[in-house]
């Protein structure tokens, strides 16, 4: 079973956070406090993160798809049929796939950073960080990656959280991540068809180079998505614009609830 934390509080409907690769459920502190006020909050670990299982302790190979699968056992578990979900970078991509196995589970979703593919650059940096993997550290090999997406001084904050957060993972499962990163393009397949009618806002940043404008085009003509583009802003962007960020979230997860919310 998956690691995670609730806060609960009286409220009938639910968020899930998912996190991004190498962080935990930290990464959230801006949206904690905010999404608490009006809805339980259950706050998951990734595998190999936290305490959660490792990619390794499966019987079967570590995928998206078993990632997804977990999220969704989890939630049965909890007796939970459906859920809003939230998801920064690695964790919308596991929203993607959630919707594309198991739909009937999300009421709504917000995705941060939201990557639907990797440009030629992006592949290139994937390729180089795998053929160097075996000589290089991986947290050297962290480092260049939130380099590479989070290059300016206003992005410091949340690369240094970041930073600090993929200390604590163990070389084989940031591996076993960066594996199956590849099957990226996958998970937006076929995506408006399979997802038809659950509503999604996409928040991402100006700044956010490697993904803004593939998913810009990937959202063109698709009738349940809405993108915000926040300025002065990179990859991470619940905690860069924290406050932007809740404001938009929060309206947004109010237009699809079923209970009424007192506005704080």
């Amino acid at each position: 079973m998956l690691e995670h934390i609730i806060y609960e509080n009286d409220k009938k409907e639910y968020i899930v956070l998912l996190h991004g690769i190498g962080g935990n459920s930290r990464v959230f502190f801006k949206q904690l406090k905010a999404y608490t006020k009006e809805y339980n909050v259950i706050a998951i670990h990734l595998p190999g993160h936290g305490k959660s299982a490792k990619p390794q302790d499966y019987n079967e190979p570590f995928s998206l798809k078993l990632v997804a699968d977990e999220v969704k056992r989890l939630l049965a578990s909890l007796k939970i049929d459906k859920a809003h979900f939230v998801g920064i970078s690695l964790g919308s991509i596991i929203i993607h796939t959630i919707l594309q196995n198991h739909p009937s589970i999300v009421k709504s979703a917000v995705l941060g950073g939201t990557i639907t593919r990797f440009t030629p650059l992006s592949k290139l940096l994937i390729n180089l960080g795998d053929l160097t993997k075996d000589v290089t550290p991986h947290m050297w090999l962290y480092r260049f990656f939130a380099w590479i997406m989070m290059p300016k001084s206003n992005h410091k904050n949340a690369r240094s959280v970041f930073i600090k957060e993929a200390k604590k993972l163990r070389r084989d499962d940031l591996l076993a991540w960066f594996r199956i990163a590849k099957t990226v393009d996958k998970t937006h397949k076929f995506l408006e068809q399979k997802a038809k009618g659950i509503p999604r806002l996409y928040i991402s940043g100006r700044e956010d180079h490697l993904f803004l404008d593939p998913l810009k085009k990937d959202l063109a003509n698709d009738q349940d998505a809405e993108l915000i583009v926040l300025e002065q802003c990179g990859h991470v962007c619940n905690i860069e614009k924290g406050k932007e960020f809740n404001q938009a979230s929060l309206r947004f997860l109010r237009q699809n609830s079923h209970h009424i919310h007192h506005a704080s």
